[in-house]
């Protein structure tokens, strides 16, 4: 099914915190698909038991490929607590999977490299702009509006954070 394309220019609809997750693996040596394939086969799982669960914190992700090594996954949260509290339980899906993937990297030398980063945004501190764009990125984890309902420029739509009230 094609994606509705949003004529013109476009914000996020949420100024809330939201904390941003990129997480991604590097694929050092193709042969030794036992060191990164599972985790191909268990990141979909992941991302569906937080979606079915409206109470994740999870707002929305997306993938991201980077030539034929690199997978990249860019998630927003609610939260920098809910994201921690999912990556430690012990009942869901990413537990055993990151214990798992530790073991197969150790195992590996080398043959997959891995790497994240959590940056925690707060309300005010974040804009963005979708020009004759699907909802994408921010904008499709919390909704999108006009531009001109924050501001034209994206000096406008920052304008609180520079100058609080």
């Amino acid at each position: 099914m094609a994606e509705k394309i949003y004529e013109g220019r476009m914000t996020a609809a949420g100024s809330g915190p939201v904390t941003v997750f990129l997480i991604g693996m590097r694929i050092n040596s193709f042969r030794r698909v036992r060191s990164w394939w599972p985790l191909f086969r268990v990141m979909p799982k992941m991302l569906r038991e937080l979606s079915q669960d409206g109470g994740s914190g999870l707002l929305g992700y997306r993938m991201l490929v980077g030539g034929p090594r690199l997978v990249c996954l860019v998630q927003y949260w609610s939260s920098p607590e809910r994201l921690l509290a999912y990556a430690s339980a012990p009942d869901r899906e990413h537990r055993p999977a990151w214990a798992a993937f530790n073991r197969r990297m150790r195992e590996g030398k080398g043959c997959v490299g891995f790497w994240h980063e959590t940056y925690v945004v707060p309300a005010g501190a974040h804009e963005a702009v979708y020009v004759n764009m699907p909802a994408f990125g921010l904008g499709k984890a919390v909704g999108i509006m006009p531009v001109g309902r924050r501001g034209d420029r994206a000096a406008d739509r920052l304008a609180a954070v520079r100058n609080p009230a």
